[in-house]
């Protein structure tokens, strides 16, 4: 198993005692992004704070040696799912870029940090490895 540790993201491990991501069995598994700052305050304004997390996941997928296409799953966890839902798939949509793996959205009442408001999990399969 290999970490997978993007730059920027090095302060995460010692701070939070994870890795942003881990390569196992032929799959990155991606620990749930954020829409902070580089300073890890959370960024206020929604679409922000959601592509700022997209970005994390793009950052992640790339260290991993992946792209938008390899990701096979995605969970996405939301504080009031249908007052931000519309607003995340257009910021998810301009990532995704059509590719449409299973996706499980999950309302949830809170995450680590007060004003998060989205948490996206994903699972990508490396390119090259077997079906």
């Amino acid at each position: 198993m290999t970490q997978i540790v993007p730059p920027g993201m090095e302060q995460v491990v010692p701070q939070f005692g994870y890795a942003p991501g881990l390569v196992a069995s032929g799959f990155l598994f991606m620990a749930g992004q954020l829409g902070r700052d580089d300073e890890m305050r959370v960024i206020e304004d929604p679409e922000a704070q959601m592509t700022r997390a997209w970005q994390n996941v793009i950052a992640i997928l790339v260290a991993g040696g992946c792209a938008v296409r390899d990701i096979v799953d995605v969970t996405t966890f939301h504080v009031e799912l249908r007052r931000h839902l519309a607003l995340y798939r257009q910021v998810r949509d301009r990532f995704m870029q059509g590719h449409a793996p299973p996706w499980t959205a999950i309302g949830v009442s809170e995450l680590s940090r007060p004003g998060l408001i989205v948490e996206i999990k994903c699972i990508a399969r490396l390119p090259g490895a077997s079906q």
